[in-house]
């Protein structure tokens, strides 16, 4: 009996499955609209001299901006 020859997979082979898949459509915008938002929370709070965007946090506003933008940057990490 012949023996059967194990084939080595090649890179058409590859279906693009699990962690190699790329990502959905909206991801980008959704990643870049979330470090734009950051961006114009923090703008936003240094123009209106600390009124707006919600006044009663004061100067948590520079972190709340900079955390919608860090979301953003963690996405990056996800990008294919």
């Amino acid at each position: 009996m012949a023996r059967a020859k194990l084939r080595t997979p090649t890179p058409a082979d590859d279906l693009r499955t699990g962690a190699d898949a790329p990502n959905p459509v909206w991801f980008k915008p959704v990643m870049f609209g979330f470090m734009l938002l950051g961006l114009a929370w923090i703008i936003v709070f240094y123009v209106s001299q600390g009124t707006l965007p919600i006044p009663d946090l004061q100067s948590w506003n520079i972190l709340i901006g900079f955390g919608i933008a860090f979301v953003g940057f963690l996405m990056t990490t996800r990008w294919r």
